[in-house]
């Protein structure tokens, strides 16, 4: 039986993993958050102060940060480095910096891309990332590329912090949305663009229900159910 393959793109801050996971969780799908492993390798650099800027000590690193995905009696993705439960820090700021610069070396993306397809084959998912339906899954039955206006992304992301208890100024968090717009839609390698067969959904006016149900037709019309 052939799985089933949702592959969800788009940039920074346009609420991706909130909506995949949400989605994930409605169809009996698996969710799988690739940005949560970028990260994970990346927090692992910053604890081993290593330069996320020095790409050659970055890839001479990889073989020491185990990365692994587990999923808790909460149904939430936890991400593990070394065994360690890092779900929550990795969503700090300074590790969404790191990340950004990481993400672009070829040899972090391609130590990294077996283990997602590997995941995208045992069971029906839902991925999220920048690349997936270009890159990872190029082949996924259903591809959508989820954005809103960087302004729109900022005012999210802003709130979200601030209610992890990190707050940081609306005025900081739109200049490092719109540096990791341009990072990711820059890199050389992967970079952030819509497939040519994706959907584009844009929600800078919608709420987070007219988004998930926005989401829904699309998968809806695309799976033909």
């Amino acid at each position: 039986m052939k799985h089933i393959r949702i592959a969800i793109d788009g940039p920074s801050g346009a609420g991706k993993s909130t909506l995949a996971r949400s989605i994930a969780a409605k169809l009996g799908y698996v969710y799988v958050d690739t940005g949560a492993i970028y990260r994970t390798i990346s927090c692992y650099m910053l604890e081993q102060g290593i330069d996320p800027t020095d790409e050659k000590a970055v890839v001479a690193a990889l073989p020491q940060a185990k990365v692994e995905i587990r999923y808790g009696e909460d149904g939430l993705q936890h991400m593990l480095l070394n065994g360690a439960d890092v779900t929550e820090r990795i969503r700090r700021p300074e590790v969404s910096g790191c990340a950004s610069v990481v993400s672009a070396y070829p040899d972090v993306r391609a130590h990294l891309l077996e283990m997602q397809r590997q995941m995208a084959s045992a069971d029906n998912v839902v991925m999220d990332g920048r690349d997936i339906g270009t890159v990872v899954l190029p082949d996924a039955e259903i591809k959508v590329f989820l954005t809103a206006s960087a302004q729109e992304r900022a005012r999210r992301r802003t709130l979200e912090l601030e209610q992890r208890g990190t707050p940081q100024s609306y005025e900081t968090t739109l200049r490092e949305i719109e540096e990791r717009d341009w990072n990711d839609t820059h890199r050389a390698t992967a970079p952030l663009r819509q497939a040519a067969d994706a959907v584009m959904l844009d929600t800078t006016q919608l709420d987070f229900q007219a988004s998930e149900e926005a989401l829904l037709r699309i998968i809806q019309e695309r799976s033909g159910t």
